[in-house]
């Protein structure tokens, strides 16, 4: 196999990754911007081999071979540790609680906390796994992750009110994640418990997808009166872990 060869592969798992329900030859071809014939040839042998499946509609998704390389990789490299040492510097530097969470099965998986000593109650813990549209770590997925795959994960949920203050029309919400993303942050407005004010802010990894968010979460008023510190500390840590896990401004995520 050329090294050409081998690099189009590459592109089609990493664009493949962030497209969750998968894509035809024809789509992969048009964003990858390489001729559909030869796509089509690796695209089958990657099939034929086990890495990459197609569905009914003949859309092709991520195989289950990719499985075990992806728990072996996971196993010699751990976003938590990799991240918590900067989490920890964030929690110092803003004395608040400090989150850290992945997407997981279009929901928000809980990987890492780091309490202050005068951190407030709260049920976010780590492995624990809450909705997307009423959190300021689950916003932060949905406000820059691909506009095609938010909506199918919208399309897909019922945005029950979790406190008075969760935003339940689908139009208002998608009107805040645009904001969200030209600002560079989310914000969790007493959405998901009471009392409880966060900001977050996405962590890109190596191939310029979203890989995590991470988030500072404290009492409302507090919050409010050190936001712009907050921020500014809470977005560039966001900046130095994703340049940890291999981020490059330039590696900007497939389908955006």
């Amino acid at each position: 196999m050329s090294v050409k060869s081998a690099k189009r592969v590459l592109d089609i798992f990493e664009l493949l990754a962030a497209y969750p329900n998968g894509l035809t030859v024809k789509e992969i071809s048009h964003l990858l911007s390489s001729p559909q014939s030869s796509t089509f040839n690796v695209i089958k042998t990657l099939e034929s081999e086990g890495y990459l499946s197609q569905d009914s509609g003949k859309r092709y998704k991520l195989g289950a071979k990719l499985i075990h390389i992806g728990r072996s990789a996971m196993d010699s490299f751990d976003l938590s540790v990799v991240a918590t040492p900067h989490l920890t510097t964030l929690m110092e530097n803003v004395q608040e609680t400090v989150f850290m969470a992945v997407l997981a099965e279009e929901e928000l998986y809980y990987i890492a906390k780091i309490d202050n000593n005068r951190s407030i109650r709260t049920t976010a813990q780590p492995g624990l796994r809450k909705p997307l549209y009423c959190t300021g770590l689950g916003k932060a997925f949905l406000a820059f992750m691909p506009p095609r795959i938010r909506e199918q994960i919208l399309d897909g949920t019922e945005l029950d009110a979790i406190t008075d203050k969760t935003i339940t029309d689908r139009q208002e919400l998608e009107a805040q994640l645009e904001a969200f993303e030209q600002q560079g942050y989310s914000i969790d407005d007493e959405e998901n418990e009471e009392g409880l004010y966060c900001l977050a802010a996405p962590v890109y990894g190596a191939g310029g997808e979203l890989a995590a968010a991470i988030s500072v979460a404290g009492p409302k008023q507090r919050m409010l009166s050190r936001k712009p510190a907050i921020v500014q500390s809470l977005t560039e840590t966001a900046r130095t872990i994703s340049t940890k896990i291999g981020y490059t401004p330039h590696n900007e995520a497939r389908g955006r």
